[in-house]
């Protein structure tokens, strides 16, 4: 080898390097293009990495400003990716080895050189932006997004205790004028705070802030997301208790929840506006020339193709390492439905296959029976962040139409969803998450947040009935389950399928 020469060693080695690169890649591209086509995800990412792409684009067509090459830090950014593909190997953690890939474009934004152009744009905010293509949504609501709940909720109720007399909070509910209004999980703000921070990174790709000032922009944004949330919730809670103030229009029903939430991100995303104008005006005003001269900084001072190779070894290696979960629920238990309920007997549903596989993978149980013209899944684990999940996920990965309904506490606290099959049959989905230590919630959220605190089993109850079917008989159908599974308002259930 040592008759190539050094620019031939050079040429070979990045290749090589690019060879390794891709390898590590493949999987994580593969699950992140698979979010936005799967329906239980809801995921926009398609839309943002075109976003991205045209940034990319509208920067590298226009001329260099320098014929600055800096290769050292794209290859540790590089081995940067390596290790965290590693880890979400290892983890079985999907989302951190989707991680590599923001890495992976934030070394493809210095190799293009796209901040020393005539159109500059910031590598560093790039990536950022194109970290939201994976389902960021799902993640925030599923682990800080009761956290998000109680500040929205806290802020409404000192906004609405200014207001009316008759008002009283107790965590996440807000009673006005005795009327319940609950700050449930689609209210945490968690959508609208990542589109606003997906538009300030935008904004800020083409800006090009200083560390100082992104930071403070960043702070600014979240600022605004959490206080427009905040106001968003006092209007619609005073529409639900006052609706003759909104000329008796129903704030909850499309398409006045959807237009409500539209303008109040438009609010919110102003501060972010105004920011992003004073800062591209400073960055445009300020004499930053940068003189043409060429910086080759070699990729590496020696055996640049040796190392490569190796590198190469590595990549392979890292993605034939067996995956090892660390959240796998405790394995081989069991759940025993009833063998009837209310006078129908019970016909049991056999787990699908993935299903199967998914709990024989990462613990955990689940079980499916129908009574009558009435459904019931009971799943039950000691790791809600991997197993426990809305009823929408997998209804729309099945085909289903699905829309929230809200929450009751009429037995328990349980989330209402309205699912429509494929064939136009409509479904009242209920869902319920109890825990062996006396909690119970009616979203995964705070499931997930308590289960951080204490530990402990956490069970799904998702019960299905016909849509068309009166409150009263809903009610009488989820008592006739908490009877038969010594279920109870103030305690869970850990008689009949504790182990």
């Amino acid at each position: 080898m040592n008759s190539i020469p050094f620019k031939g060693k050079f040429f070979v080695s990045k290749v090589i390097f690019g060879i390794a690169a891709v390898i590590l890649a493949v999987d994580p591209v593969l699950w992140l293009v698979q979010t936005w086509s799967d329906p239980s995800y809801n995921s926009s990412g398609l839309i943002v990495f075109c976003v991205c792409v045209g940034l990319f684009l509208w920067s590298v067509t226009s001329d260099r400003t320098a014929n600055t090459v800096n290769l050292r830090l794209p290859f540790f950014l590089l081995s940067v990716s390596a290790l965290t593909r590693m880890v979400g190997q290892v983890l079985a953690v999907n989302v951190i080895g989707a991680i590599t890939l923001v890495l992976d474009v934030y070394a493809l934004g210095h190799l293009a050189a796209v901040g020393f152009r005539q159109r500059p744009i910031s590598p560093g905010w790039l990536a950022i932006c194109f970290a939201f293509t994976l389902p960021l949504e799902r993640i925030v609501q599923r682990t800080i997004g009761y956290g998000l709940q109680s500040v929205s909720a806290d802020g409404a109720c000192l906004l609405l205790g200014s207001i009316f007399d008759n008002v009283r909070c107790n965590g996440v509910r807000i009673l006005i004028d005795n009327q319940d209004v609950l700050v449930d999980l689609p209210c945490s703000g968690a959508r609208a705070l990542l589109l606003l921070l997906l538009f300030y990174a935008t904004c800020m790709t083409v800006c090009r802030p200083g560390t100082a000032k992104g930071i403070l922009g960043l702070v600014l944004t979240i600022i605004s997301g959490v206080l427009v949330n905040v106001i968003r919730i006092v209007v619609i809670a005073t529409g639900l208790v006052y609706p003759e103030l909104f000329m008796n229009i129903d704030v909850m029903e499309a398409p006045w929840h959807d237009l409500l939430g539209l303008v109040f991100l438009t609010i919110g995303c102003l501060p972010v506006i105004y920011w992003a104008s004073k800062v591209y005006s400073q960055k445009f005003f300020k004499n930053n020339t940068i003189k043409n001269k060429e910086i080759q900084k070699p990729l590496l001072k020696l055996n640049p193709l040796w190392k490569a190779c190796v590198f190469l070894v590595l990549a392979v290696t890292i993605i034939s390492l067996p995956r090892k979960p660390i959240d796998v629920a405790i394995p081989n238990i069991t759940v025993d439905l009833p063998s009837w309920i209310n006078g129908n007997i019970a016909n049991h549903v056999p787990l699908l296959s993935q299903e199967k596989a998914y709990f024989t993978q990462y613990g955990g149980a689940a079980a499916k029976a129908t009574y009558g013209d009435r459904g019931l899944l009971v799943v039950k684990t000691s790791a809600p962040l991997r197993h426990l999940h809305s009823p929408e996920e997998c209804l729309r990965g099945l085909g289903f139409s699905v829309q929230y309904k809200g929450v009751r506490h009429a037995t328990m606290p349980t989330a209402i969803y309205k699912a429509t099959a494929p064939d136009g049959a409509t479904y009242r989905v209920a869902v319920s998450f109890v825990s062996s230590k006396g909690h119970s919630t009616s979203n995964v959220s705070e499931a997930v947040w308590n289960w951080m605190q204490q530990g402990g089993i956490w069970y799904a109850l998702q019960r299905i009935s016909p849509w068309n079917l009166e409150d009263t008989e809903n009610n009488n159908w989820d008592n006739a389950i908490m009877a038969a599974m010594d279920i109870s308002s103030s305690s869970p259930f850990i008689q009949s399928i504790e182990f």
